[in-house]
């Protein structure tokens, strides 16, 4: 039908006109709300409605794996060992599957790591509903689960830049990292209500009939094939390296890597939350300062997720970085000097937003300043920075925290990123002059 013919007359595209009061009123709310523009996309919105049952979905096992293993063991040093060997496996298969995201089809790469999600979801089930009560197999479902996360993530984000135009990237990856944010919350909340209720075998069940979902929306995406013949290029060694030589040889793709380092690793305080709440808030109530303070930074990144319209029509992404991660570090640095559990929530929350920003930016920029040929190994490698950099914060900080005090700790390490930050973006300005 031609459109023309739907169109109000009095409209201004028709009129040429000014708009009304309540056009400009809706106009500038839409400018503030989340840009919503590439869900017009039907290729990417399949990918994005994807994302959210993944998203809310792995938070379930999340909760389930570490709750089953606690339950067998009574011990947190097993839950611990369990995170390891999910860690370990993650790493490795992101890094070949950036490679190998490079050299296939995405869309296949996709079905075949969502298909292997959701078999290792049913293996889950099926080891609860038996009874079966062996930490062994749980470490090896949970390394086998994340070997194929590792393997799809690097294909999810690289095909991304295939099904939305440059300039919409930043709001792209804002209604992904929103979507994720909002699973972190959902999640683990949704899983500690639902056990009582229907159990462990149950959760592990939701999530790999949930899967199919994805697997469905996956299914429908258009083919994502290498836009250069892959015909001489392997998933191997020698590709990964080829990875890491092309980030080096690109400034804007290796800040922005070192600015998320600096960010997590210096400036990720969670290892303090239990010393901190047990002692500088605890007359606020031990549980109840741990849990607002584990649920801070995500309720933060969900609300500047949902407000993402502020920032994601930005055009200097090296800027949006650089104030990013000198956001982040000055609100981390505030929680160290509060006193009062309620405004170190508000600074937790605020370094939320400050971090939704910097994972859009980061993002963009991973997906517009490299070719589609090394998009898999950019991401791939951006896999395991921000699944390696909180973990390495941990140990620093709880180290830190034994030895200065656990608000010391924190001040310090905001005040660090924001001096390490301030630093590169002076010393290097390839991210400073970064914009599309």
């Amino acid at each position: 039908m031609d459109t023309s013919e739907s169109t109000d007359s009095s409209s201004p595209a028709r009129t040429g006109g000014t708009p009304g009061p309540a056009e400009q009123a809706r106009r500038g709310w839409r400018r503030w709300a989340m840009d919503t523009r590439p869900l017009r996309i039907p290729a990417y919105r399949r990918l994005w409605s994807s994302t959210i049952v993944t998203a809310v979905g792995s938070q379930l096992t999340a909760v389930a794996v570490p709750k089953q293993i606690y339950d067998i063991t009574g011990s947190s040093a097993w839950v611990g060992y369990a995170s390891l060997a999910g860690l370990v496996p993650m790493v490795v298969f992101a890094l070949w599957g950036g490679a190998v995201a490079d050299t296939v089809d995405r869309r296949k790469l996709l079905l075949v790591t969502n298909c292997g999600i959701a078999v290792t979801s049913l293996l889950f089930w099926a080891q609860a509903l038996t009874g079966l009560d062996s930490v062994v197999v749980l470490m090896v479902l949970l390394a086998a689960q994340q070997a194929f996360f590792g393997l799809n993530s690097p294909a999810r984000n690289a095909s991304i830049a295939r099904l939305v135009p440059e300039e919409e990237l930043p709001a792209a990856n804002a209604l992904s990292s929103t979507v994720m944010q909002t699973g972190l919350v959902a999640g683990p909340l949704l899983a500690g209500a639902l056990i009582p209720v229907i159990g462990l075998p149950e959760l592990y069940l939701i999530d790999a009939v949930a899967l199919c979902a994805t697997v469905w929306a996956v299914w429908r995406l258009p083919a994502l094939p290498p836009l250069s013949a892959p015909a001489e290029r392997r998933a191997g060694v020698r590709e990964i390296a080829a990875g890491f030589r092309y980030i080096s040889g690109h400034k804007v793709l290796l800040l922005s890597f070192l600015a998320d380092i600096i960010a997590m690793v210096f400036g990720m305080p969670r290892a303090l939350f239990p010393q901190l709440a047990a002692e500088t808030y605890a007359p606020y109530g031990e549980g109840l300062a741990l849990g607002l303070l584990f649920a801070a930074i995500p309720l933060g990144a969900v609300a500047g997720g949902l407000f993402s319209g502020t920032f994601s029509r930005a055009r200097r992404h090296g800027w949006m970085v650089i104030g990013a991660v000198t956001a982040w570090g000055l609100a981390v640095a505030g929680v160290g000097v509060s006193r009062n559990l309620w405004v170190a929530v508000v600074f937790l929350a605020v370094a939320g937003v400050a971090d939704m920003v910097s994972m859009v930016f980061r993002g963009a920029i991973l997906l517009s300043a490299a070719t589609d040929e090394m998009r898999g190994r950019m991401q791939g490698v951006f896999t395991v920075v921000v699944a390696g950099g909180p973990r390495l914060a941990d140990v620093l900080h709880g180290t830190a925290g034994s030895l200065f005090g656990p608000r010391a700790a924190v001040a310090g390490g905001g005040l660090l990123v924001v001096v390490l930050m301030l630093a590169l973006a002076a010393a290097v300005p390839a991210l400073r002059r970064y914009r599309i």
